[in-house]
């Protein structure tokens, strides 16, 4: 379906073109329409197609290792989806679904090219673009980094954790310091105060009872509490390796599509001043 021509006076990438070369533009690209939950392409799909949304909601979304479905984009009106597969002229990566009825402008490798033979600086825009998927890249690195690993942690704790974090803390406190050391100095106070009357006399036979149970069962449960620290600890490392990981191949692939895109431009520079000489 034919383009109307006034539809790229308000999309940035096409602002600098005159009326004439608007309307050669409308000619070679195709206005799509796609209906709610449609996907527009998935992984794997041919990349010599980019898409410029018009109106709708479109998510662009990719599977992480994890299995879950992550935004890494939400075009808004005029800007373009896709770009990146389309200038390396290799397979999609990601998918993109109109979550409504959306309208978009499908353009092909050979529409864009023409489009910078003609007007060189669209290039600068279409490489600002391409910088603004590079940092929103960064930007999820950065806010799936911050996955607390407590919270991925206490997703698995049973009530006998709980409790044994619990008792740790509290045996750990001066709180329970200075509770003992009172509970200690009453029992021997009394007693010896009490003396032939006293129900523990010296030398506290019942008390040193009452403290070898309380030891016998607050080391283990200290023990098991330290084992949930280094659980934490072990999330925590795995973690922060996977979120290098991630952000390493992210790193390499966006320098990858910049490189190629960096030579595209370059060659149609050449080409362009070879034909103004």
């Amino acid at each position: 379906m034919p383009c109307d021509p006034a539809v790229f006076e308000d999309i940035p990438v096409f602002s600098l073109l005159d009326a004439d070369e608007r309307a050669v533009l409308a000619e070679q690209v195709e206005l799509r329409r796609f209906a709610a939950r449609h996907r527009i392409y998935r992984p794997g799909d041919p990349g010599g197609k980019a898409y410029i949304k018009l109106s709708g909601h479109v998510h662009v979304v990719v599977i992480d290792e994890d299995n879950q479905e992550v935004v890494i984009d939400d075009p808004g009106v005029g800007e373009m989806f896709g770009l990146a597969s389309m200038l390396s002229d290799s397979p999609h990566r990601t998918t993109a679904v109109a979550l409504e009825p959306t309208t978009a402008i499908e353009i092909e490798r050979n529409d864009l090219e023409a489009l910078v033979q003609r007007k060189p600086m669209a290039g600068l825009d279409i490489l600002t673009m391409v910088g603004r998927h590079y940092h929103a890249a960064q930007e999820l690195v950065r806010m799936r980094a911050a996955r607390n690993p407590n919270e991925v942690i206490a997703e698995q704790l049973t009530f006998g954790d709980r409790l044994a974090d619990s008792v740790a803390r509290f045996g750990g406190s001066w709180k329970f310091i200075i509770t003992f050391g009172v509970v200690l100095v009453a029992w021997v106070a009394v007693n010896i105060g009490l003396a032939l009357r006293a129900w523990d006399p010296y030398p506290f036979i019942l008390l040193n009872l009452f403290l070898s149970m309380l030891a016998a069962i607050q080391a283990p449960v200290i023990m098991m509490s330290q084992n949930r620290q280094d659980a934490k600890d072990r999330v925590r490392s795995e973690l922060d390796f996977a979120v290098n990981r991630k952000a390493e191949a992210e790193i390499i692939q966006v320098a990858a599509k910049l490189h190629r895109i960096e030579d595209r431009l370059g060659d149609l520079e050449e080409a362009v001043n070879g034909r103004n000489r």
